[in-house]
């Protein structure tokens, strides 16, 4: 695949199988995607159209069936997974629907913690969390634990922590899935900030939060829906 400049993701002919007891289920049927270097592009289907499967194999969570899969000029089907897992923790942070923060962690904890998983000196660590909590509008909130945060609080700092390694590629699966729509849009918001520096990826089913993104790509039955 020749790589185009200014081209961060690059799809060709994807596929993925699930088996399910005698059946075989197409999550992902051929795609083909390219997404910019910088932006924000929303993934927009119904439960169960593949738009997770999507974000998990560009993520190198899960490996496609067939098709190669390219992101930040490495091809990731070569990779083996020990490279893989620096992948994931160099050049993706990623932004969950249940913001999957360590509980006995402080929100400043929480964010230095991928960094310490990639070599960064203890108060480099604490210095660039401090200031990703204040991005986000967390700097009077830094000690609290999770549970001392509302929905929307921790959601942001599940996306200062996304940003701890300062990736090109922020993958949020659902991030506003367990908020209510005021609290989501503020999120999307952040999103949407964030983007104008690096490329945001958002798996959504909510259609007017997607229609935030600089573009919208709709996913039907693991296929792409044309035009998108």
């Amino acid at each position: 695949m020749n790589e185009e400049k200014g081209v961060l993701i690059a799809l060709r002919g994807v596929t993925k199988l699930h088996r399910k007891g005698h059946e075989t289920i197409r999550a992902l049927d051929g795609i083909d995607l390219d997404v910019a270097e910088k932006g924000m592009v929303a993934i927009v289907g119904a439960s169960g159209s593949g738009k997770s499967s999507l974000l998990h194999v560009v993520g190198a969570m899960d490996r496609p069936s067939s098709g190669e899969v390219r992101v930040a000029a490495q091809n990731l089907n070569s990779l083996p997974e020990g490279l893989l897992t620096r992948f994931r923790r160099q050049t993706v942070g990623f932004v969950f629907q249940a913001f999957n923060l360590i509980p006995n962690l402080t929100a400043l904890e929480n964010v230095m913690l991928p960094m310490e998983f990639n070599g960064v000196s203890a108060s480099d660590r604490r210095q660039r969390a401090d200031a990703l909590l204040e991005r986000v509008g967390l700097g009077k909130r830094v000690g609290h634990r999770p549970r001392e945060l509302s929905g929307g609080e921790q959601q942001r700092v599940a996306i200062a922590r996304a940003l701890a390694n300062a990736p090109p590629l922020v993958l949020a699966d659902e991030p506003t899935g367990n908020l209510d729509s005021k609290t989501g849009q503020m999120i999307y918001e952040a999103l949407k900030e964030i983007a104008r520096e690096r490329t945001v990826l958002v798996v959504t089913h909510a259609e007017a939060l997607a229609q935030m993104a600089d573009r919208v790509v709709h996913i039907k039955d693991g296929q792409l829906v044309p035009g998108s």
